[in-house]
């Protein structure tokens, strides 16, 4: 497990290649596996895969969601609200679950977040995405993930560079040695 993590990477160049079908059901799997709090389950999955649709929810945010229109996969991560007062985390498990799965897969993946972003001065992120892909109002999205055939590769994380400090022993302040 520990080399998964260190390979994966935030991809956002890709391939312009279908991801296959089976590989496709494998990663709507994973994503229905995801864990939630009291299984009660208030995430739901859009795959992607129309370029048309792709392209338009590549504008969904002013910075940062361009490049899904090279994608030639799009997971949109949404949740009934109404369901879950956690459902942000549920969302947020499932997200990186997607994004795991991808890399287990040879598929490289991004994250792009969608939940309080604006598209411009006016429209939220969410609110373009709910009408490019006709979500109702009990909706909410919180992600995009963008998959596909890595175009470009990123060395994987090097553990000399991990942020130690950052570890704390049963109390804040007490340094975690490892």
């Amino acid at each position: 497990m520990n080399d998964l993590l260190k390979k994966r990477r935030s991809i956002r160049k890709f391939k312009q290649q279908p991801v296959a079908p089976d590989l496709i059901d494998k990663l709507a799997r994973a994503a229905l596996m995801s864990p939630s709090s009291r299984k009660i389950n208030p995430w739901e999955f859009i795959i992607v895969t129309d370029p048309e649709l792709i392209s338009k929810l590549s504008a969904c945010k002013e910075h940062g969601s361009a490049f899904l229109k090279g994608a030639p996969l799009g997971i949109v991560v949404i949740a009934d609200e109404t369901k879950s007062d956690v459902w942000v985390e549920d969302t947020s498990i499932a997200s990186v679950i997607i994004q795991l799965t991808a890399e287990d897969l040879g598929l490289g993946s991004c994250w792009i977040q969608v939940r309080k972003r604006m598209k411009d001065s006016s429209t939220t992120s969410e609110d373009y995405v709910r009408s490019v892909l006709g979500l109702p109002g009990n909706y909410k999205v919180a992600s995009v993930i963008a998959i596909g055939y890595p175009a470009e590769t990123r060395p994987p994380c090097d553990e000399n560079e991990l942020l130690y400090e950052k570890l704390h022993s049963n109390k804040f302040g007490n340094c975690m040695k490892l």
